[in-house]
């Protein structure tokens, strides 16, 4: 049986699988909340799947463990990178989702990087 977007936005960790120029997958495991009919993530802004989200905004999500183990099929997705004041709208769903961890996190990532260090993506399902 195959995973539903609302199984995967109700997961604590999800992997957000992006897409090389040569077409193949890179997994990664993320903290993600759900807003309305989208899923929030957040991670460093000159990170690797953000430059390959902004050559190919095609993804996969998927229910997996804190080490990134798939714990169901993935669904196909598209990811949008947010601009300054929707990440921030990012971290305070991820904060509120992870409690104390996730706002400690948050918190901690600000000083350390700075609020353009760190930028969210928008997740919604491909129809």
């Amino acid at each position: 049986m195959s995973a539903t977007f609302d199984e995967v936005a109700a997961a604590k960790y999800v992997l957000l699988t992006t897409f090389r120029k040569d077409g193949s997958p890179v997994a990664t495991p993320l903290w993600a909340a759900r807003e309305g009919d989208r899923l929030l993530m957040w991670t460093v802004t000159d990170s690797y799947k953000v430059k390959r989200i902004r050559r190919n905004p095609r993804v996969t999500v998927a229910v997996c463990d804190l080490r990134g183990n798939p714990q169901g099929e993935p669904v196909d997705a598209q990811a949008e990178i947010l601009g300054p004041d929707e990440t921030d709208v990012a971290r305070d769903a991820i904060a509120r989702k992870y409690g104390v961890l996730g706002w400690i996190t948050m918190k901690g990532s600000l000083l350390r990087r700075g609020k353009t260090g760190t930028i969210g993506l928008s997740i919604t399902p491909v129809p």
